[in-house]
């Protein structure tokens, strides 16, 4: 079916400010040195996918960027948006009302920090404690100071159709984590983190989630996702940064990341190498072109 083709590979977005800056971040566990010196920015508008093998420093990287992780050294800076909760608009400013300056996320309280930087773990049911959809949500609303109904109405932009009084054990695997980002969502962050989020995911359900990082990009918002997914990556990131062993290897746009990488290039890249493209819609696209010229 069309809907569950990998898309085309997402296309650079105008350059945004950056929301989320880390300078020389070290995370350490024991005696294992997961992160080391790391520098990474985050702008408005992009989707980023954080890729590399296991064990590269990926999950220890997005708990330190959320603030709630460990840091042995560095410094980790968001740009504070004054904002109420809300979905932003696609004309919205990245930063909105009054602006109080950078700030560490791990000087921010749970309550505030979840306004600004948020983290969708491995397993999203981690997130979710609550007997029905419908409580979840309303507790959702409470914990951001939102409008009841607001993280309902966004559970149903990302997942239509599921059920308030389900169990949110019973759901799929999709709309477990729609539920999950939704909860996450309903305080308005400007900064998105995901770990794996394709995890278990079918076609239909990692479509609707790459439209929906993009939609989250479109409104000004900065997205980083953990993955080893790289057709996942090459249909809905701007931008690869690669790590091996804590240490930023390769930082720059998809197409260019994906298609000289042996080791994370999509299965379209490896076949028509040295062609510029990385999914099955990219050579549609190629060939619509050539047949018009």
């Amino acid at each position: 079916a069309a809907h569950d083709r990998t898309p085309a590979a997402a296309p650079a977005p105008a350059p945004g400010g950056t929301l989320l800056g880390a300078a020389g971040v070290h995370v350490r566990h024991g005696a294992v040195h997961a992160v080391r010196g790391l520098d990474l920015e985050l702008r408005a508008g992009e989707v980023v996918a954080l890729m590399g093998r296991n064990g590269a420093g990926k999950s220890s990287l997005l708990w330190a960027l959320q603030g709630q992780g460990p840091r042995a050294a560095g410094t980790v800076r968001l740009a504070l948006t004054a904002a109420g909760p809300g979905p932003r608009g696609p004309d919205a400013p990245a930063h909105r009302g009054s602006d109080p300056g950078p700030v560490d996320p791990a000087r921010l309280s749970p309550g505030e920090a979840r306004r600004h930087v948020v983290l969708v773990p491995q397993t999203p049911s981690d997130l979710l404690y609550l007997p029905t959809v419908a409580a979840e949500c309303a507790a959702a609303d409470a914990q951001a100071g939102a409008a009841p109904g607001t993280a309902a109405g966004v559970l149903e932009a990302l997942a239509p159709g599921v059920a308030p009084g389900g169990h949110p054990r019973d759901l799929s695997e999709g709309q477990r984590l729609a539920l999950a980002l939704a909860v996450q969502l309903t305080g308005d962050p400007a900064v998105v983190l995901l770990d794996e989020p394709t995890r278990g995911l079918d076609y239909a359900a990692k479509a609707a989630l790459a439209r929906a990082l993009g939609a989250l990009a479109a409104e000004g918002r900065a997205v980083l996702l953990a993955t080893h997914d790289v057709e996942f990556a090459a249909g809905c990131a701007h931008r690869v940064v690669v790590l091996a062993e804590g240490e930023v290897i390769a930082d720059g746009p998809a197409r260019a990341v994906l298609a000289g990488s042996a080791a994370f290039a999509p299965q379209v890249a490896k076949i028509l190498r040295p062609l510029p493209l990385l999914t099955v819609d990219d050579v549609r696209a190629r060939l619509a072109r050539a047949g018009r010229s």
